[in-house]
């Protein structure tokens, strides 16, 4: 492919993983052979629909909107099997994480991945300690709960503002009257 040729869509993950990864990070999809390795050892790929390697050739050919609009691109659990396989170590997990932030950005996001996030803004945490947690706490002699921004309200709210200065409520759909997602 040549540099006029080039995919659109493929720059715009080389820019934004310089941006967050640092140079030559996600650059490593132009090494992609599409040997199927990555793939194969995904376990998500075991029982949904993500091929690893076809998001990838989506991006290489500029398949900007059926990539950005799938739900295979949310299936990935980020568990790093693909890039510890790859025999190219293509940062994989990074680059799927790349197109994502895209995707998010223009509109983009899996239901769930809204709601984890809205748990995150209001906890703190994806997932809240309930009841049938601190009791397994104390059974095993820890405080009820953990010293984290579910302990301290000062820490959650400095997550929170966070959130506000970089519209990260904005993007998921966040309703701060609610303290949900706008469904």
């Amino acid at each position: 492919m040549g540099a006029a040729e080039r995919s659109k869509l493929l720059d715009e993950i080389l820019e934004l993983g310089d941006e967050i990864f640092g140079s030559g990070v996600v650059d490593t999809i132009r090494e992609c052979l599409q040997c199927g390795r990555c793939t194969g050892s995904c376990p998500s790929g075991r029982i949904t629909a993500l091929r690893t390697r076809k998001v990838f050739l989506m991006s290489l050919l500029d398949m900007r909107e059926r990539l950005l609009s799938s739900d295979e691109l949310w299936q990935c659990t980020t568990c790093y099997t693909c890039y510890e396989r790859c025999p190219r170590k293509v940062k994989t997990t990074d680059i799927i994480r790349i197109i994502r932030n895209i995707a998010v950005r223009e509109g983009y996001m899996a239901d769930a991945h809204r709601r984890v996030a809205a748990l995150v803004i209001k906890t703190g945490h994806a997932v809240p300690i309930d009841e049938a947690t601190k009791e397994q706490r104390r059974k095993l002699g820890l405080d009820e709960v953990p010293p984290t921004t579910q302990r301290h309200e000062a820490a959650l709210k400095e997550l929170q503002e966070i959130v506000k200065k970089t519209g990260f409520d904005k993007l998921v759909g966040f309703d701060w009257a609610k303290m949900d997602i706008v469904t």
